[in-house]
Parts: C-alpha cells; sequence; structure tokens
C-alpha cells in the first residue's frame, strides 16, 4: 500500500516521514506493507530554513488555493497510474489535511486520512467519494478548532461518503492515540 504524506503549513516532506515507521509498527503482521512517500508543498514559507507551503495562509483569501489544488491532483493522478493496482492513501496534516480531503475524496483511492485539517472556502463534494475517510482531531487544537472537524463531516457525509471520526484530547499534533487509530483504519482497508 502506497502511503502519501502531505504536511502541514511551514513544515516539509521530512516532518512526516517517522510516522511512516510508527504507523507500520502499529499494523498487524498479516497487514500490507506501507511503502511511504511524503511530499513536499511547492512553495517556500516565509519562515525560509526549509520550511514549505502548500499556499500561502497570509494572504487574505487565499488566491494560490485552487493552483495548489490543481498542482496536487496532478501529481496525485500521475500517481495513481504509476501504482497500478495497489492501493494508494493520502494523509495530510492541517494544511496538508485540507489538500488531501480536496484533491483526494474526488478520486479512487483506498482512503483518506486528515488530522487537524479544515474546509477551504467554498469546498463542498459533488458525488460521493471513493475513499473511505479517517478525520483526527485534538478537541483543544487552537490552531484549527475542533469545529472544523464537524464541518468536514457534515459535508462528507451530505453526500453520502463513508467517513470516520476520531477526536483526541490534545492540541494540534498527532499523538500516540490518533497513530494508533490510524493504523487501525489502514489494516481495514
Amino acid at each position: 500500500m502506497r502511503l502519501i504524506f502531505l504536511h502541514g503549513w511551514g513544515a516539509n516532506a521530512a516532518d512526516l516521514m517517522p510516522l511512516g515507521e510508527a504507523l507500520q509498527a502499529q499494523l498487524p503482521a498479516s497487514s500490507v506493507e506501507l511503502h511511504v512517500q511524503s511530499w513536499d508543498a511547492p512553495d517556500a514559507h516565509p519562515a525560509g530554513g526549509g520550511a514549505r507551503q502548500w499556499y500561502d495562509l497570509n494572504t487574505p483569501g487565499w488566491p494560490q488555493h485552487p493552483q495548489a489544488v490543481r498542482d496536487l491532483g496532478k501529481r496525485l493522478d500521475t500517481e495513481l497510474r504509476a501504482a497500478g493496482s495497489e492501493p494508494v492513501v493520502l494523509f495530510g496534516f492541517s494544511q496538508g489535511a485540507a489538500m488531501a480531503i480536496e484533491v483526494g475524496l474526488p478520486r479512487p483511492l483506498a482512503g483518506v486520512i486528515g488530522c487537524s485539517g479544515y474546509p477551504h472556502p467554498n469546498w463542498s463534494l459533488e458525488h460521493v467519494p471513493q475513499a473511505p475517510t479517517l478525520l483526527m482531531h485534538g478537541s483543544g487544537d487552537v490552531v484549527v478548532p475542533v469545529a472544523a472537524q464537524a464541518a468536514l463531516t457534515a459535508e462528507i457525509s451530505r453526500v453520502g461518503g463513508q467517513v470516520e471520526v476520531f477526536t483526541f484530547s490534545g492540541g494540534h499534533t498527532i499523538p500516540v492515540e490518533a497513530v494508533e487509530r490510524a493504523a487501525t483504519f489502514l489494516a481495514a482497508l
């Protein structure tokens, strides 16, 4: 199974790679092996130092967001063609979760996992997502309030999509209990 990570705003691809090892360690021995990739966002983050962003959150209205979605969609389509029959799962954190949800749900993925994600402005689904979705969020998240999880869940449910919700105590992070829940989700795919 190909597992593709999309990092959060101000991080980079290396940020989530240890999560791949943690997930593999949590999977039952009978589960498939994870072939982990972590993709760098296309734009440099204003903080510098190797930080990346999918689009600039400091620009009102996020005008680069539509182009970022198109570009990531093209990259994901290429990956899906290369994967052939191998299942592909997107796992995004924060801004990466928002991208994974918008780009991944319309495509034939095996699953989409979003942690601390949010819906983009005017985001809506036209069709039932092909992939089951796991939305995880910290109840004490002050960066992306947990209400974003409810908004995403409502939209996925509205069109009849399969969505699981896991809310953990804590903030804007991926704690051990979220890793365990994500591993359970992956093992069931």
